[in-house]
């Protein structure tokens, strides 16, 4: 299969082409690369047109949903689709289909789902009467939005439609790792009415990718420690690095009734989304809780990521052992109840399952407590008012079982815990009304003060 770049005059094919393989070696598509001038022409040509009118936006946002769904695309039904991902990213295939099933969903309900994050006292349009006597008109902070995207799961594409819906035209770089979700998305979003120059399609290299950025007004980008380190000081870019999610129990509560929970939020999805729990936090002995959680994590078999009943994720061989090696180095002063020799789940074809990894700490350490690598593997740790926020700091999710009401003010007042959860809802939550990272128009928008005759 051949994924050329969708530039604003159509595909583009280039001379650089990158093979994507599947977890077990095996060639599944070339990927045209663009160069660098190519972007910065691309992105120039997105700055000469004007946005659709509203209606008309609105209207193919929700027409797109059904033709990502539906229709065949680049040679692909849904389903095909859906395989597709599943063999090149590991994750398991009902996993994948319930992602994209996902993305859909947030394309028909995007015109809605920004409404929610517009300020109350703003209008969407200078015409609207309210303006006559004074009020803020929310308007656009650029017009081209740059889209790093990543490959953990399909539902990365589920927010920067949104971009569309508030009149931006969009460069979306795919991961080269899974390239075929941005790919169906823009050919949907075209097919459902948007111009070729509203929304790009352009695999890149990183000197490619750094240009998009450049050239962009603003930019959300996907990725690890390191894709922080390199953008996260820039204004312009929203960046969605490592989740760092967690658990906190509190010494009031019952643990074994939030069990299920508790695996459910470290092991969903493969372990590979952002929200997972990557660690547990317990007012008590830990050392119960971490045997109770390896005891039911070591159950899931490991399985091919096609097989229907698969839970775990699947990597080649090589870089399985990588990762096992990576766990093993960080477990270091633990005790490893699920360890590193529990995580190659070797599946004879060149690929392993990345089966689950339980650690237990006798004190929170803060750098073991924020590890978080592609596959489920938590760290089980003592807590203590003592020891205060500094555990649960830098936490894209914290789910608090807890009575203690001060405890949930102090941490929704905590500036780097991004969302709480209180009681009975697992990290991985989400709801189309809620913000993930914020309100993506919160980033994309401002409100100017604006009174008319």
């Amino acid at each position: 299969m051949r994924l050329d770049a969708l530039g604003p005059n159509g595909d583009y094919r280039t001379r650089n082409r990158e093979i994507i393989t599947d977890t077990a070696g095996v060639a599944v598509a070339a990927l045209s690369i663009v160069p660098e001038l190519f972007v910065a022409r691309s992105i120039a040509t997105q700055r000469r047109i004007h946005p659709l009118p509203l209606a008309q936006r609105q209207a193919a946002l929700k027409k797109s949903a059904d033709i990502f769904r539906y229709a065949q695309i680049a040679g692909l039904d849904f389903e095909s689709y859906v395989t597709r991902v599943t063999r090149v990213s590991g994750l398991p295939i009902a996993i994948t289909r319930a992602g994209a099933l996902e993305v859909a969903a947030a394309l028909g309900q995007t015109p809605d789902a920004v409404c929610v994050a517009r300020p109350m006292g703003s209008v969407c349009d200078w015409r609207d009467e309210l303006t006559r006597s004074g009020s803020g008109v929310w308007v656009r902070r650029g017009e081209v939005l740059a889209v790093h995207a990543s490959a953990n799961h399909p539902g990365v594409h589920s927010g920067w439609p949104q971009a569309l819906a508030l009149g931006y035209r969009v460069a979306v770089r795919p991961s080269r790792r899974e390239p075929f979700t941005a790919h169906r998305v823009v050919m949907a979003l075209r097919q459902a009415g948007f111009r070729p120059e509203d929304v790009l399609y352009l695999p890149a290299d990183h000197a490619g990718a750094d240009e998009m950025i450049r050239a962009a007004d603003l930019a959300i980008v996907f990725g690890g420690r390191d894709v922080v380190d390199t953008y996260g000081a820039d204004p312009r870019v929203l960046v969605n690095g490592p989740g760092q999610s967690k658990i906190l129990v509190t010494a009031e509560q019952n643990w074994r009734d939030y069990l299920d929970l508790i695996v459910d939020s470290i092991s969903n999805r493969g372990g590979m989304a952002c929200q997972n729990a990557t660690a547990v936090l317990y007012e008590g002995d830990p050392a119960p809780l971490a045997e109770a959680i390896a005891e039911q994590l070591a159950l899931i078999p490991a399985l091919p990521a096609g097989d229907e009943t698969a839970l775990l994720p699947t990597r080649p061989i090589g870089q399985a052992h990588a990762l096992a090696e990576y766990v093993a180095a960080k477990a270091a002063g633990s005790i490893s109840l699920l360890g590193a020799d529990h995580v190659i789940g070797d599946l004879g074809d060149g690929s392993a399952a990345l089966r689950p990894a339980v650690h237990l700490l006798n004190a929170p350490e803060v750098d073991k407590l924020n590890i978080e690598v592609p596959f489920p593997c938590v760290w089980v740790s003592a807590w203590s008012r003592n020891d205060g926020l500094a555990p649960l700091r830098n936490s894209l999710v914290i789910t608090a079982i807890t009575s203690d009401e001060q405890l949930i003010d102090d941490l929704l007042a905590e500036p780097t815990v991004t969302n709480l959860y209180r009681g009975r809802h697992p990290t991985h939550f989400s709801a189309t009304w809620m913000p993930h990272n914020g309100y993506l128009a919160e980033f994309l928008m401002r409100s100017k003060g604006f009174i008319r005759d």
